[in-house]
């Protein structure tokens, strides 16, 4: 376990657990590294339970992802036709109700989002990991980011087009972070 120390313009000491398992601390400019190894001795018991939770998420996560093998050329090809053709019928259909039209549709294996709108370009790329979604997450995610070609940011606006052209997203987006935590479990695709 790796300690990182780094000081910031704050009013007092944090560390939080990151992926690996490393410690991140922040603390205030001028602090002594004697108080911050006091503060970090004093919480060590939070520091084991917090690295095993996120060892815990970890594995849950993987687990999750693992469901879909991704290894071989024929796998990953198999698993770019069924997203197509999961997808392809959602994106056309909401394109028209939407009047929005993606330069390009792409997909890759993304295990950090679901999906990206590179607005300037006008062009979408989905995670083939949607396969562990039930379709409605899917679709979700569509018309996600076909409202990116209408509105860039998370902003007011871009939440009322949601709630226009998929009002369930709500529910959806709580669902997905649901499967992929592994607090429940779905078929793939």
């Amino acid at each position: 376990m790796a300690i990182q120390l780094t000081y910031r313009r704050t009013s007092r000491l944090s560390m939080r657990i990151v992926r690996n398992g490393d410690v991140h601390v922040s603390a205030p400019f001028g602090i002594s590294k004697k108080e911050v190894e006091a503060f970090i001795n004093e919480h060590q018991e939070w520091i084991v339970e917090a690295r095993k939770k996120t060892a815990e998420r970890q594995n849950q996560r993987a687990a999750f992802y693992n469901q879909l093998p991704l290894t071989t050329k024929a796998q990953k090809a198999e698993a770019m036709e069924k997203i197509r053709a999961l997808t392809e019928p959602m994106i056309e259909r909401y394109s028209k109700v939407m009047d929005v039209s993606p330069s390009s549709v792409g997909y890759k294996p993304m295990i950090s989002r679901w999906g990206m709108c590179n607005v300037k370009e006008r062009s979408i790329c989905y995670s083939t990991y949607l396969l562990l979604l039930p379709y409605w997450c899917v679709e979700h995610v569509v018309v996600h980011e076909l409202c990116h070609l209408l509105e860039p940011s998370h902003n007011a606006r871009f939440h009322a087009l949601m709630d226009k052209y998929y009002p369930q997203w709500k529910e959806a987006r709580r669902e997905t972070r649901k499967i992929a935590k592994g607090e429940r479990s779905c078929n793939v695709i």
